[in-house]
């Protein structure tokens, strides 16, 4: 929603530019995908890891700069990997990494660098298709959980 109301300000087009719309999106993106490693983390210092990368992602914006948001992001992503595999152990949730990170960065990439408009319409499904993969671990875990009860 907040990268939506970003564009509001760029006439749809994109520009790689600080705002406040721009923060809130990164911020909510790193405290979402936080969220969902903690769900999952029996750790205790992988959850105070994350709440840790949760504040450094939101001030990182303003403090630092927008790449430095992305970095703690890639820290963020792979702990939620690695804590999804470590509890479901189901070669679906591979489905994430691969369009949530590798083809939304590979589109953002051509997006940023060219300026090509067409390049956001593939950024939004790539992100739901990453989404539905969360979906749909949990669900196949749920009937492992029932067949095996």
């Amino acid at each position: 929603m907040f990268e939506m109301f970003d564009h509001t300000t760029t006439d749809w087009i994109y520009v790689d530019h600080s705002s406040i719309y721009n923060w809130l999106f990164y911020s909510f993106l790193s405290i979402g995908l936080s969220l969902f490693t903690i769900s999952v983390a029996k750790n205790k210092s992988i959850i105070t890891s994350n709440i840790l990368l949760i504040i450094a992602a939101v001030f990182s914006y303003w403090l630092l700069d927008k790449s430095t948001t992305l970095l703690i992001q890639v820290l963020i992503s792979i702990l939620l990997i690695s804590q999804w595999w470590n509890r479901f152990k189901d070669w679906v949730f591979f489905i994430y990494p691969i369009t949530g990170v590798i083809f939304t960065t590979f589109f953002g990439i051509l997006l940023s660098s060219s300026g090509e408009q067409i390049w956001h319409v593939f950024i939004g499904p790539s992100g739901t298709i990453s989404v539905l993969a969360f979906y749909a671990v949990l669900k196949r875990s749920r009937k492992k959980e029932i067949i095996s009860t």
